[in-house]
């Protein structure tokens, strides 16, 4: 099986520079040991203006036998024989995704010392792969690779010249191109999309496939028009890592649209301040709301669900109050931004003893969120499909059980108070639902009434007249908070 990427340059930027980002010498043909065969990488074109690689896997079907890999099904000896004579020397599988990913594990990640901008930067690209399964037909794979940023080519693959009345096999010849992406962005989607396609793994799928495909498919996989045929086919159609993945795909979602980036677009609308020339973010306002109804709880335990790149924690970390502070969120690229804004590699000892970062689902129940005095939903309801609204409602308020819990949302009312925003637009592309006052206060009382919570409201951001404030705040006390003020003086005596 064998694929070519090929690439355009001039003097100031050869193309010979792909050696550098592929990590792979332009002027030596090297060859790799893997599981399944032999790899071999070598250059049939390396010049300042146009440069090829090209990665050609000898796949050995003996070894995919005795590892137990390419069985056919049954004991038919038509099926103990699929297990020598099959496609897998001549067409792109799952196996070349393997073989990309150890033949080019730094340049899948985007790593080059040698030529850090170029890796960084997009690339004229071309990828050729001459027999590619296509279990769905050349109108799947231009449905898959076109909403990337692909121009793709797709020429069906006769079952044989001599008898075009045959029709077409299930093979197809595949030309990509592109001016916009990355190399590194390239090869995550072949490594996931190549098995999609071939709608088969040849190794046993188990709970590690689910990291594997959520680490290639960061950054696009979340908003593919076809996530949930990719995420199925990509786990080999095993019901409990799929929804696995589906459940911590949404929470991407929701990872991805941080407060840094809700910031700016609450900045681009007209506030009502008394300082016309430095109107409050309203991004600000909202942490000043939640700090302000934090202390009034007194609650010095605190989960910041859903924490983004870690604006709220910074803030609760200035407060010495707040004596246990952890984030939560499904995004590692988030944590890790989280980390370096609130510099926890410098941090001392104390201070950092008052922190965690953890990776989570808010879809599913975690013991290490309970007991905590107070926890927080900033903007994350309304990124949630309405009907994943219950799980999450489980885990927070059935299951971790914070004494409080504050949740803020936009208030859709108030929409129309923003020029900038076009009627009938939600304020960010990522938001499934904005609600009414109405509609939210009714969700967040019949939440109330089936975990024991009693709940109230306040304004947060200019609170108009007509249409209330642009951003809602519900405030939620297990029991009777006053129960809880006197167990604590209690202890405190």
């Amino acid at each position: 099986m064998f694929l070519t990427i090929s690439t355009r340059g001039d003097a100031a930027h050869p193309a010979t520079d792909l050696g550098y980002l592929l990590h792979k010498h332009p002027g030596k043909a090297q060859r790799f040991s893997t599981s399944h065969g032999t790899a071999h990488v070598f250059y049939p074109e390396a010049a300042d203006e146009r440069c090829t690689a090209a990665l050609l896997l000898e796949v050995d079907p003996v070894a995919l036998v005795r590892r137990g890999k390419g069985k056919g099904r049954g004991g038919a000896p038509d099926a103990a024989l699929a297990q020598y004579v099959n496609d897998r020397p001549y067409a792109a599988s799952s196996l070349v995704a393997v073989a990309l990913s150890a033949v080019f594990s730094s340049a899948l990640r985007g790593v080059c010392d040698a030529r850090p901008e170029r890796a960084a930067a997009p690339l004229p690209l071309r990828i050729e792969i001459p027999a590619l399964p296509a279990r769905g037909g050349a109108e799947l794979v231009r449905r898959l690779f076109a909403p990337l940023g692909w121009d793709a080519s797709v020429d069906p693959v006769p079952l044989d010249t001599e008898f075009p009345e045959w029709g077409d096999s299930r093979y197809v010849r595949l030309v990509l191109e592109s001016q916009t992406l990355t190399l590194a962005e390239a090869l995550r989607h072949l490594y996931v999309l190549l098995p999609v396609l071939d709608d088969a793994k040849h190794y046993w799928v188990a709970s590690d496939e689910v990291d594997k495909l959520l680490r290639a498919g960061e950054g696009w996989l979340s908003g593919h028009p076809e996530l949930k045929l990719i995420t199925n086919r990509y786990l080999s159609r095993r019901w409990s890592l799929t929804r696995q993945a589906m459940e911590r795909l949404e929470l991407v979602r929701l990872a991805e649209a941080d407060d840094s980036e809700v910031e700016r677009i609450d900045n681009a609308v007209a506030q009502e301040t008394e300082d016309e020339e430095k109107p409050t973010p309203l991004a600000v306002r909202r942490r000043d709301a939640i700090l302000a109804a934090l202390r009034e709880c007194g609650a010095a335990r605190v989960l910041d669900l859903g924490c983004g790149q870690g604006q709220l924690v910074q803030a609760l970390l200035k407060d010495a109050r707040f004596t246990e502070i952890v984030g939560v969120d499904v995004s590692v690229r988030a944590l890790t931004i989280a980390s370096r804004r609130l510099k926890l590699d410098r941090m001392g000892e104390r201070q950092a003893s008052r922190v965690r970062l953890l990776q989570g689902s808010l879809a599913y129940t975690d013991t290490r969120l309970g007991g905590y005095d107070a926890a927080v939903l900033s903007e994350v309801i309304e990124h949630l499909d309405l009907p994943r609204l219950p799980a999450l409602e489980y885990a927070v308020f059935g299951h971790a059980r914070p004494r409080t819990v504050l949740v803020t949302t936009p208030n859709v009312e108030y929409n129309v108070r923003w020029e900038t925003l076009p009627a009938g637009h939600v304020r960010h592309g990522d938001h499934r639902f904005e609600w009414t006052r109405e509609e939210f206060r009714a969700w967040a009382t019949a939440v109330a009434e089936r975990h024991g919570y009693t709940v109230g409201f306040r304004p947060v951001g200019p609170d108009d007249p007509e249409v209330g404030p642009p951003t809602q705040l519900a405030e939620f006390h297990l029991g009777d908070t006053r129960e809880h003020d006197t167990e604590k003086e209690a202890k405190a005596a």
